[in-house]
């Protein structure tokens, strides 16, 4: 059988097109913190018993970097999941959203507790704006009796791209060995 040079030649063009534009496993994932401020009423008056957050006062952005800059401006008006119960950790999905970005807590920890202070820090998943879901960390404080339920609450990733573990190497080199098969039973016949 023999193979026209220019089908060959189409059919090598089309293995290795199909070696660089093979679906990487690379992840464009958020990089960057942010961090919020504002009002938090309790289910009770001692932040020694509290268990969740009832409601949420005028909370904004108080600053943020990297990813979270071009979408988020200091002073943006953020979103807050009403209640929050954070004894028992309690999963919440959209905890908090701002410009574009939504964070789904997956855990909590109470880190510490007492009548005039609160700690609480955990882990969660921050989504939006075309980047992919990505694994973060957050703390949450609050104070008594000075701060009169005013809190402060940041979240960030520092996560990069996932490299791809050599799969399009390993592409492109089966595209060209095949091409080479190709090559050698078409010069040997």
């Amino acid at each position: 059988m023999k193979i026209p040079k220019l089908l060959l030649t189409i059919l090598a063009a089309g293995v290795v097109g199909s070696a660089f534009t093979a679906q990487q496993a690379q992840a464009d994932m958020i990089n960057g913190a942010i961090t919020f401020a504002g009002g938090a009423i309790f289910d009770t008056n001692s932040l020694a018993t509290a268990t969740r957050v009832d409601t949420f006062r005028d909370v904004t952005v108080m600053s943020r970097d990297n990813d979270f800059e071009a979408f988020t401006n200091v002073g943006d008006s953020v979103t807050m999941a009403e209640p929050w119960i954070f004894t028992p950790s309690t999963p919440t999905p959209g905890l908090w959203s701002v410009g574009g970005f939504t964070f789904d807590l997956a855990s909590s920890t109470v880190v510490l507790q007492n009548s005039d202070f609160l700690l609480i820090t955990g882990t969660g998943t921050i989504s939006g704006n075309g980047f992919d879901a990505t694994p973060g960390t957050w703390s949450f404080t609050s104070q008594t009796p000075s701060a009169n339920g005013v809190f402060s609450f940041s979240a960030g990733s520092d996560a990069q791209g996932v490299p791809d573990g050599g799969t399009t190497v390993a592409l492109l080199g089966v595209a060209l060995a095949g091409i080479e098969i190709i090559r050698r039973k078409v010069a040997a016949a």
